[in-house]
């Protein structure tokens, strides 16, 4: 079976867009995490700093492919077209948290922005489904992770 190189440029142009928006949030989160999150009280099950990058470039590589697939189904149905859409809005909801609560160093506004994400999240994994099962499949540690990340944010905003 020849290898399609358009398929292969889509599936590295998908990852890269979903590592492109971790590196957006990265920068918010660069400046803040070695001084006013250390300052912050964090909850017994915070995990430790050096989990949250490996974590995260894994997660956004998943959402690449998951991107991917759910792309190859093509854009002519409005519902793949509407899944795209809604992709596109929860990763930016995604950069955007990092702005909230790093950014402006504000967890309540991280807890709002982090709510307003899942919800996002939840939608686009329901899309995909809809669409290219695996998609979906491939979201699920996502949304998992970021429920934990709701809850840890939760904790951070209560007892600060």
């Amino acid at each position: 079976m020849a290898v399609k190189y358009n398929e292969i440029a889509k599936v590295i142009v998908a990852i890269l867009i979903c590592q492109a928006a971790g590196l957006i949030g990265s920068i918010f989160t660069a400046s803040s995490v070695k001084t006013w999150y250390v300052e912050l009280q964090k909850p017994a099950f915070t995990p430790p700093g050096w989990l949250f990058g490996p974590v995260w470039i894994t997660l956004y590589a998943l959402m690449g492919i998951a991107l991917y697939l759910a792309w190859s189904k093509g854009l002519l149905k409005p519902e793949n077209r509407l899944a795209l859409y809604v992709f596109i809005i929860q990763l930016v909801l995604n950069a955007l948290w990092s702005v909230l609560f790093f950014g402006l160093k504000s967890p309540m506004w991280g807890l709002i922005g982090i709510s307003v994400l899942w919800i996002a999240i939840l939608l686009t994994v329901i899309k995909f489904f809809g669409i290219s099962p695996l998609s979906g499949y491939l979201l699920l540690p996502y949304i998992l992770w970021v429920s934990f990340a709701a809850v840890l944010n939760f904790f951070i905003w209560r007892i600060n």
